[in-house]
């Protein structure tokens, strides 16, 4: 009975790492979508990724240690609801896309 205890554990072991392993290359394809999308939006004519881009509006080389997924997320939505005063406009995004950004942003770190 132990044997097919550990052998049971042993497969689920490999099922969890081998989901892990699917989910870490989803999110690296979702960045390198969103670092694709801060190029096409336009993002780099007032933001700057290290020496990439206008600095006009905040500099987004870090923004991943500031903010977290969530917030980003958000913020891309509609800049204006998480800050009223806030002079970024809202850009045309679709869901995958706005997840997309917000996971290269979060990656900033």
């Amino acid at each position: 009975m132990t044997g097919r205890f550990i052998g049971a554990s042993a497969a689920l072991l490999v099922l969890v790492l081998l989901g892990c392993s699917a989910g870490a290359q989803d999110g690296r394809a979702l960045s390198a979508q969103g670092q694709r999308l801060f190029t096409e939006q336009g993002c780099y004519g007032c933001h700057m990724i290290e020496k990439y881009g206008t600095p006009i509006a905040t500099d987004l080389s870090h923004v991943g240690s500031k903010y977290d997924l969530a917030f980003l997320t958000k913020w891309l939505r509609d800049p204006s609801v998480q800050k009223p005063t806030a002079h970024m406009p809202r850009i045309a995004l679709t869901e995958t896309e706005v997840r997309a950004l917000a996971a290269y942003l979060a990656g900033l770190r």
